[in-house]
Formats: structure tokens, C-alpha cells, sequence
């Protein structure tokens, strides 16, 4: 499953147009649409269209895109003017094509405690502000990313402390979590 989950998206090159126009509607009002980012970025491995679809700004997405007052995806992107923002509106400003550019500064899954002072971070902190104080003021933005290295830092941990836990285990022979006798198998036998 874990394999079947990366090569879905990373076998194919992910700058390809079909991407996110869809090889069958290439249709730029489609590509407009959060959904279309779920194709590739949900599931366990990386909960982006989870975090989305469940903050503030994912809510008030779905309860808004069926009407083109608030979400006209007709419109080019630097030319949009949604009553909250989409994966495409903060991700790829101005209509940019290269989403890279305004990535987040977090890596998946506690992977990175990387120093959040280093010139890179720094760049990329103060340019993930220019996009919220499109709605935002920056103090509330650079608030938000704070509460967020702190999260990350706490997830950290605990993503850490959790895999001490099992190794432990595993050392004092507690790895199978019921013995072999009692536990059922694959077909629910015993």
C-alpha cells in the first residue's frame, strides 16, 4: 500500500500539464479547483488536502465553490478574487506555474528539524507572508507561522518518542503484539 501511494504520483513527472488540467478536460477553470491538488497531495504519507480541506480556509472554500461570485475560476489566477483562498491561489500567485516556488517551510512527517533561521527559511518565511497579507496583516502571519514551528516542533517529538516506544519493544521482545497461538490471521483464523 505504502509503495502503490508514492508511485501513483512520483513515477510520472509531476510538471506535466496533465497533472492538473486533466488529460481528457483541459479545461484551466478544472485546474483551478483545490480538488484538483487532492489527486496527489492526501492520504497518510502527506495529509495536505486534510489540513486543508478542515482549516478555515478549506471550509469557507466548500461551502462557497458553487458560486461564481465567490469562486469565479474563470478568471486567470492573477486576476482572481476568491473570498478565501485555494491551493492554486497561495501555491501558484499570479497564476506561476512553478508551485515550488511558494511552498510551504515544513517537511512531512517530523522528516526535518531543520534550523527555521537559516537564510533559505528566512526567504521563504518572509515570502509565505507576502501571500497571507494579501487577506492578513504580516504580524498575524508571522503569529501563525511561529504557532505553527511549534506544532511542527511538538509533532516532532512526539513522532520521535513514538518510534522509541516501538524500538523498545521490539528489544524486549514485545514486538508481536499478542503471541503467535492467539492472534488471528490474515483470514480472521486463529
Amino acid at each position: 500500500g505504502d509503495t502503490a501511494g508514492c508511485t501513483f504520483c512520483h513515477t510520472s513527472p509531476e510538471e506535466r500539464c496533465s497533472t492538473c488540467h486533466q488529460r481528457h478536460q483541459f479545461n484551466p477553470a478544472v485546474a483551478r479547483k483545490s480538488e484538483q491538488c487532492k489527486t496527489c497531495h492526501w492520504g497518510k504519507d502527506h495529509r495536505d488536502w486534510e489540513a486543508y480541506d478542515i482549516s478555515i480556509h478549506g471550509t469557507v472554500y466548500q461551502v462557497n465553490k458553487w458560486n461564481p461570485t465567490q469562486f469565479d475560476m474563470s478568471k486567470k489566477l492573477a486576476d482572481a478574487d476568491y473570498v478565501g483562498p485555494t491551493c492554486q491561489y497561495c501555491h501558484m500567485r499570479g497564476g506561476h506555474h512553478n508551485v515550488q516556488r511558494l511552498s510551504t517551510v515544513y517537511t512531512s512527517m517530523g522528516m526535518s528539524n531543520a534550523d527555521r533561521g537559516a537564510p533559505l527559511w528566512k526567504e521563504k518565511r518572509d515570502t509565505w507572508v507576502s501571500v497571507c497579507d494579501d487577506c492578513h496583516s504580516p504580524r498575524f502571519a508571522r503569529e501563525n507561522l511561529q504557532a505553527m514551528d511549534e506544532a511542527c516542533k511538538d509533532a516532532g517529538l512526539k513522532y520521535t518518542e513514538t518510534f522509541k516506544v516501538a524500538e523498545n519493544l521490539m528489544l524486549d521482545g514485545m514486538g508481536e503484539p499478542m503471541p503467535k497461538d492467539l492472534a488471528p490471521d490474515w483470514s480472521g483464523q486463529h
